[in-house]
């Protein structure tokens, strides 16, 4: 029996961001991935990913949202499960109108639906050579480094994202927190807060965090727990710490907890996300 008698029929479509429909440019972010004949007449579930690396997007569009299409994937996912192949397309121009675009429908041949789903990762949206990259610096790599932790404990499609500050403050105020959840009795909600470009981001969710509070006990009746998730300390201030480098950074964290913000380092977030883990019950 040959190679290609042992995989399975499988269909693909890349999942691609479009700044502008005027002009011929795009970056695939992800694929969607389903096996054509299951067995038994079967359909198969769809399978979905996006990519962990937004680099190659924000270099084609730097203004590109991308916590919010973070927030699509495990949106679609939910959404997907025990649907048909049809009803994908309407989902993502519901939810992105022509900023995310599919491709046509191309076959594919996997071992598995996991092995398969990596290699057209691999091939068409996160490609080996990174090396000319820039490297994930600031909030960015922070979120990231949340994200991935996060998925590490396997809550992270549990946890809302993108929580918009005026559901609990007043209108036109645009933070959005990075991520939270509710378990019993308080709702913890945590936000990225790169201090490596200076202070204005530690400043921003100090002002906000009183009225935030306030919003939350007003409109869910429990408490709020916020926390702000830095870089450690060596991250800005380098090997050997210019004293104003290490002045800022100290200022930074100390005017967050003045302001009754937890404030802990990418270090301590496997601990974060473990605790999560436990009162999501997964």
């Amino acid at each position: 029996m040959s190679g290609s008698n042992l995989r399975r029929e499988c269909e693909f479509q890349l999942i691609r961001y479009v700044p502008d429909r005027t002009r011929n440019e795009f970056v695939n972010v992800g694929v969607l991935f389903w096996e054509q004949n299951p067995g038994q007449g079967g359909t198969s579930a769809m399978q979905i990913r996006l990519t962990r690396d937004w680099r190659r997007l924000r270099c084609l569009d730097p203004d590109a949202d991308t916590a919010a299409l973070e927030g699509m994937e495990g949106e679609l996912r939910a959404r997907l499960t025990g649907d048909a192949e049809g009803r994908m397309k309407r989902i993502v121009d519901e939810s992105f109108s022509n900023n995310v675009q599919l491709t046509e429908k191309k076959g594919y041949l996997a071992e598995s639906l996991p092995a398969g789903i990596e290699d057209l990762m691999r091939i068409y949206v996160d490609p080996a050579k990174r090396e000319r990259l820039p490297r994930l610096s600031g909030r960015a790599a922070i979120q990231t480094t949340m994200r991935a932790e996060f998925e590490h404990a396997g809550v992270w499609d549990l946890l809302r994202k993108r929580i918009p500050a005026s559901d609990y403050t007043r209108p036109g105020d645009s933070l959005r927190i990075d991520a939270g959840y509710r378990p019993n009795g308080v709702i913890r909600m945590f936000h990225a807060v790169s201090l490596e470009p200076g202070l204005d981001l530690a400043k921003v969710l100090a002002f906000s965090a009183a009225a935030l509070r306030n919003g939350v006990e007003r409109v869910e009746k429990t408490d709020l727990e916020l926390t702000a998730i830095v870089e450690p300390v060596s991250k800005v201030t380098g090997e050997d710490p210019d004293a104003d480098r290490l002045a800022t950074y100290r200022f930074g964290v100390e005017t967050m907890e003045e302001a009754r913000i937890r404030v802990l380092t990418t270090a301590d977030l496997s601990r974060v996300a473990e605790t999560a883990r436990r009162e999501l019950h997964v």
